[in-house]
């Protein structure tokens, strides 16, 4: 099924009401997969698209597609994987963001952020599919499910985020960050998009307005740029252009203030550089050339809440020679 985009999809912003239009596409798969003889058995979504390109499903989309799911006689799997718990700030699970409190997936898959770096990952379903199992004559098994250190792990990050109300600080930090990055946008014209909710946020850079053209290779830049500064950072969406944003949970408005003004230095100067060009595309070498200047250093804050700020010794050559030969890859951090 399309993504649900409504910046770069098939129906945007403008359009009256692209919850249902998005849903209505997912209506038209499972329509003409019957009309071949074929069943429906599940549909599977992230709640927040991460890699996807930080996309914010509209208002109302996830529950008219389990309408149209479940009357086809399958369930609907929400996928929390990689939203975790809390971040989102107003939800503990990332579904109910735009689907309600009354909206109940079927199925919701959960990992990596449930041990903050000890693997783990969990299925809930409902009491009637878990029931399905003894049904049918099948015992559930799994050779380490349960395994005690794995539990005690899983308790005590939930305890944390209790007490340490991680949830909320993602609600109040996410708003600051959001109000810093809207000003931003209104500055840059390389900023098409912000979009998130919570401590989940994407950056969309755009050569133009008008054609949202993704800049993908401006979006390396930042991102070598920003790591120059001690700040982490990934582009995905389909054209890598979406400035990926997504802190720990103990993020702090310092660090988001940190991140922002050097973010706004870069494409500060990025900008400046991209205007000489009559195209207005930059080269690999003019991304090497390029230098934030000494206006736009920033103070770091006293703490490191979200990245190392260490190690920044690295000869000028040695990360010019890196960034030509990289520039065009995708950059894991």
């Amino acid at each position: 099924a399309p993504t649900p985009d409504t910046y770069r999809g098939k129906y945007r912003e403008d359009h009256e009401d692209a919850a249902t239009a998005y849903a209505d596409e997912v209506k038209k798969i499972i329509e003409d997969a019957q009309s071949r003889g074929r069943k429906i058995a599940a549909f599977i979504a992230e709640s927040m698209q991460s890699c996807g390109g930080q996309i914010i499903p509209p208002a109302g989309y996830f529950q008219k597609v389990a309408e149209h799911v479940r009357r086809a006689g399958g369930v609907f799997i929400a996928d929390e994987v990689q939203v975790g718990f809390g971040r989102a700030g107003r939800h503990f699970w990332s579904f109910q963001t735009h689907g309600g409190k009354d909206f109940i997936p079927d199925i919701v898959t959960m990992g990596k952020p449930m041990g903050n770096g000890h693997p783990m990952a969990c299925v809930v379903t409902t009491k009637e599919i878990a029931e399905t199992f003894s049904s049918t004559g099948i015992e559930y098994f799994n050779t380490y499910g349960g395994n005690p250190v794995s539990c005690a792990v899983g308790l005590a990050v939930l305890d944390v985020i209790e007490k340490e109300n991680l949830q909320g600080n993602a609600v109040r930090v996410g708003n600051y960050l959001t109000e810093l990055l809207e000003a931003q946008k209104a500055k840059h014209p390389l900023i098409g998009d912000i979009r998130g909710v919570g401590l989940f946020i994407g950056i969309d850079l755009v050569k133009d307005h008008e054609e949202r053209t993704p800049a993908t290779a401006e979006a390396q830049h930042v991102i070598y740029r920003m790591k120059e500064k001690g700040v982490l950072l990934s582009a995905d969406g389909p054209h890598r252009n979406v400035l990926k944003i997504k802190p720990p949970m103990c993020f702090t408005e310092e660090d988001a203030k940190f991140m922002v003004d050097h973010l706004d230095g870069i494409l500060t100067v990025l900008e400046e550089v991209m205007e000489t060009k009559s195209d207005g595309v930059i080269s690999e070498n003019t991304v090497c050339r390029t230098k934030v200047p000494k206006e736009a250093h920033v103070e770091q804050p006293n703490h490191g809440a979200t990245e190392s700020r260490e190690n920044h010794s690295r000869k000028r050559n040695s990360v010019c020679s890196d960034q030509r030969t990289l520039l065009s890859k995708r950059l894991k951090t």
